[in-house]
């Protein structure tokens, strides 16, 4: 398929395809006219990038699970690469899940202490 039909099959645009190659992690050949062409294995790599961007992976990240669909695994976190990954992501998320439990009992001291102040209790 050309690079028109892929971007709509998968729900994207040329230009994010165009940037994923750009980026080396969609490989196009070419056919003798110049136009790219893309099979089934093409749409599964892009399907897998939306996939963990829509989770909020950066396009770096996606790489090791594109690599582990090019080598030919079914998923795209079959290989140790991408699980490590997924471990990372998780330490960040629960960092972050813990910074903002700080914040939000700050808030609720300074809430709770703003009412005391005006007389309101809660």
């Amino acid at each position: 398929m050309r690079i028109g039909e892929l971007a709509s099959t998968a729900g994207t645009t040329t230009k994010a395809l165009r940037y994923y190659e750009e980026r080396g992690l969609l490989d196009a050949p070419r056919r003798t006219n110049g136009y790219r062409d893309y099979d089934e294995s093409h749409l599964r790599v892009v399907r897998e990038i939306q996939t963990l961007r829509e989770i909020g992976f950066a396009l770096e990240d996606t790489r090791p699970f594109v690599d582990c669909l090019r080598a030919g695994h079914e998923e795209g976190d079959s290989c140790p690469d991408a699980i490590a990954v997924y471990r990372r992501k998780i330490a960040e998320v629960e960092a972050y899940l813990a910074q903002l439990n700080v914040v939000r009992d700050e808030l609720r001291a300074k809430l709770a202490a703003a009412h005391l102040r005006r007389g309101e209790g809660n």
